[in-house]
């Protein structure tokens, strides 16, 4: 066991602790240990005897057994996300968010069910829905993201799982995630939650009742902009299937990478912290734009998810958006090609700013919106420098 599987531990005391067993970071042969579990990379692995390969069995998860079964770095990582969540068995590490969530549908679906997915999902996971898994059998149903307890409506004898992802990484809408949960598991439905804005320092998922979790590592936990990775956090009654599925797929992931990932881990919650502080003084300067239309940041008093925000989690990331009044692609082309210090570029949570356009896509229900619409992730600048870099934005939009 390792320090952090004290459940009285405060989560930044588990993000400095989680994974670092000595078993991973000490050789007695050498008189003492590590701080950090050493990068293991393993293909082959070596046994004693025929015995001794027998005897490892070929379902472990922290045991050498094959490369593909993982390290003990690769453990580290697993093992210190897990702690984050409380009531999770284990966690599954894959290549990237895209691999995790593709990977979750597949061990819990089958030929025939029915998925219920929000209408605000990140678009790789959409186009997983309606092209592979609709290829396998698989029917999909987009909801409301704000459908609430109505969830129990849409509920067919088919359907197998729901969907969520709080808040939308476009449009921020804020799910009533308990009221979901509540109606899934009085109708024996699982539930699996994108959780990469929040993480589960700003909402412990598996503690509001979801199944299974998932993270895009590349954001926040990476923090660096520099390794990709995905993770799945499941229940105990969900933990086999995802096991099972894993090692069926073949999916693994590089030690240098959980490397690079439980270095950003430690870190996290007071890159967390500034993240959400920036992104608060410059989501409250937009609000007093006259270009701006609309921010939506659940943050803010007035945003339509901020009851339930208010509620349920314990901050705010980096992520939000915000319309540009009358402004069309053309003029918001023009504010993004002006700013200097808001990187060009699709992900976020690292320590940079970046900027892109958003044109959110529904089929459920209308974006309701007309103006353009942009997405900020604010990273650990100074906010000030920031705030004069998207002035200079909106004078180059006003200048054409």
């Amino acid at each position: 066991m390792s320090k952090s599987d004290d459940e009285t531990l405060r989560p930044a005391t588990k993000l400095v602790q989680g994974g670092r067993r000595p078993e991973w970071t000490g050789d007695p042969r050498l008189g003492g240990g590590v701080v950090n579990p050493p990068v293991w990379r393993a293909s082959t692995i070596l046994y004693d005897s025929i015995a001794d390969l027998k005897a490892r069995g070929h379902a472990t998860h922290d045991r050498l057994y094959y490369g593909r079964r993982g390290t003990p770095t690769v453990w580290a990582l697993a093992d210190a996300l897990t702690g984050m969540e409380p009531g999770a068995e284990g966690t599954l590490l894959y290549p990237s968010g895209v691999a995790a969530n593709s990977a979750g549908l597949l061990a819990l679906l089958a030929p025939g069910d029915h998925l219920l997915m929000v209408d605000c999902a990140y678009e790789p996971t959409r186009a997983f829905c309606d092209g592979l898994l609709k290829r396998y059998g698989v029917t999909t149903t987009y909801y409301d993201p704000l459908v609430g307890a109505g969830i129990a409506d849409l509920i067919a004898p088919q359907t197998r799982l729901i969907f969520l992802e709080s808040p939308g990484s476009l449009t921020f809408e804020v799910q009533d995630v308990p009221a979901i949960t509540r109606a899934a598991r009085d109708r024996g439905v699982l539930t699996m939650l994108d959780n990469t804005w929040a993480t589960p320092l700003l909402f412990p998922a598996l503690a509001h009742g979801v199944d299974v979790t998932m993270m895009s590592l590349t954001k926040y936990v990476g923090g660096h902009s520099d390794a990709m990775m995905g993770s799945l956090t499941a229940t105990k009654a969900v933990w086999p299937r995802l096991r099972s599925a894993a090692y069926q797929l073949g999916q693994s992931v590089s030690p240098d990478d959980c490397a690079l990932m439980l270095r950003g881990l430690r870190t996290l919650d007071v890159r967390m912290q500034r993240h959400g502080e920036n992104a608060r003084k410059v989501a409250d300067w937009l609000t007093s734009r006259v270009e701006v239309g609309r921010v939506l940041h659940p943050a803010l008093p007035g945003d339509p998810g901020h009851a339930i925000w208010q509620r349920d989690f314990n901050g705010a990331s980096g992520l939000f958006g915000f319309t540009l009044k009358g402004a069309d692609d053309v003029a918001r082309t023009r504010f993004i090609d002006a700013l200097a210090h808001f990187g060009i570029g699709f992900s976020w949570g690292g320590y940079e700013s970046l900027v892109v356009p958003s044109d959110p896509v529904r089929t459920a229900t209308t974006w309701q919106e007309p103006d353009a619409l942009v997405r900020l992730s604010i990273g650990l600048e100074d906010p000030a420098d920031l705030i004069a870099d998207l002035a200079r934005g909106f004078a180059a939009m006003g200048a054409a």
